[in-house]
């Protein structure tokens, strides 16, 4: 019987053994690559879905304001994906344009994160971009800018009515080196102006007073903003002070004033004789802190500060925002009996879209805050 000797190939060195596997490597891949040139086989493509889709295609922004909209489903199809916009018209068939024209509009270049010092450390995180007005993201975000008015891009009727005529409508090209799916029929229905929030005082068809929410058919009267409340009792009642649909005490007033320089927000608070109390009043409340302004200035009538707009500038939480919106507290105090301190506070949550010179005013319609001590 023939015996064979296997020990050497069993011991035989590490070094030859990785020499021996890095040709077999080789040969393989000399073998595969023949092996795809003589099939001709294709090259890998990304995968794109058909199942590809939106949470919903009704699209209802607010003019004059950043709008972001629209979540976007992959499926699970291959990143990054290229979106087109395609086919807009309204629901009559006639084209679209307005949706397209080109405006300047401001585009963050740097983080603002509410330490900013001056106006113009805010403005050098910015800078004004020509976009249209409606675009679509590269995440498949839709985008309504700021730059929008209500005469560049008209709203829906101010009758509440949706005919087919005043729709605008649009298709979405979504492609990827894989292949492309188109999704039909998007709506775009957007809503008027609204420069500020809140806005219980406007109607949203129409942009004119908001009707009383207990008595609407009456023409002399409306809704108002109401502020919060905290402890505000009355000069002649002595009773807490209320803002509710049914009973109105105090109320806001959001609106532009003439003679600012263009970027100024002004707080001012009204007695109920239409004359201005006298912010000194107010003697709790840290002007300096109470929003994002410079160059405070404060005088008998009012308290105002150069800002930057829109108000608050983006949605991240900063000393002076609640949520989305800016936050301001107005506080004071008075002797009790015994002599303790009474603490009291109004306040609201806000925003302003629209830059120019704004003013909001804390109206006490039905008497005066009590500042006197017992």
């Amino acid at each position: 019987m023939r015996r064979y000797n296997i020990t050497r190939s069993i011991n035989t060195p590490r070094g030859a053994m990785h020499h021996i596997a890095l040709i077999g490597a080789l040969l393989c891949a000399i073998c595969l690559g023949g092996c795809e040139k003589a099939l001709d086989l294709p090259e890998e493509k990304e995968f794109i879905s058909e199942n590809i889709n939106y949470g919903s295609k009704l699209l209802e922004p607010i003019i004059g304001r950043t709008n972001l909209m629209g979540q976007f489903n992959s499926d699970n199809s291959s990143l990054p994906l290229t979106f087109e916009i395609v086919n807009a018209r309204y629901g009559d068939g006639r084209p679209v344009t307005d949706l397209f024209e080109v405006r300047p509009t401001y585009v963050w270049i740097d983080a603002y994160d509410g330490e900013e010092a001056s106006l113009e450390e805010i403005e050098a995180k910015r800078r004004l971009e020509d976009r249209p007005l409606f675009e679509v993201r590269e995440s498949g975000q839709f985008i309504l800018w700021a730059s929008t008015t209500n005469e560049l891009i008209g709203p829906r009727p101010t009758d509440s009515s949706n005919l087919v005529q005043d729709i605008r409508h649009f298709d979405l090209k979504v492609s990827n080196s894989g292949g492309e799916v188109y999704l039909a029929d998007f709506q775009l229905v957007p809503w008027r102006e609204r420069p500020y929030f809140p806005y219980n005082d406007i109607n949203p068809y129409t942009g004119e007073p908001a009707p009383d929410p207990i008595d609407p058919r009456n023409p002399n009267k409306q809704d108002y903003i109401r502020p919060r409340l905290s402890g505000v009792v009355g000069a002649n009642s002595n009773n807490f002070l209320v803002s509710n649909n049914e009973r109105k005490d105090v109320v806001v007033y959001i609106r532009p004033f003439e003679g600012g320089n263009g970027h100024n927000l002004r707080f001012k608070f009204m007695a109920n004789d239409s004359t201005f109390i006298n912010p000194d009043e107010f003697n709790e409340t840290n002007w300096n802190e109470l929003v994002h302004g410079f160059n405070t200035e404060k005088t008998e009538e009012y308290v105002q500060y150069d800002v930057a707009y829109p108000i608050p500038l983006v949605n991240i939480q900063t000393p002076y925002t609640n949520g989305g919106s800016a936050s301001v507290n107005i506080e004071y105090s008075r002797r009790g009996f015994g002599g303790g301190l009474i603490y009291a506070s109004f306040g609201l949550d806000f925003n302003i879209y629209r830059p120019g010179d704004w003013e909001i005013v804390f109206h006490f319609k039905n008497e005066l805050p009590k500042f006197e001590d017992e």
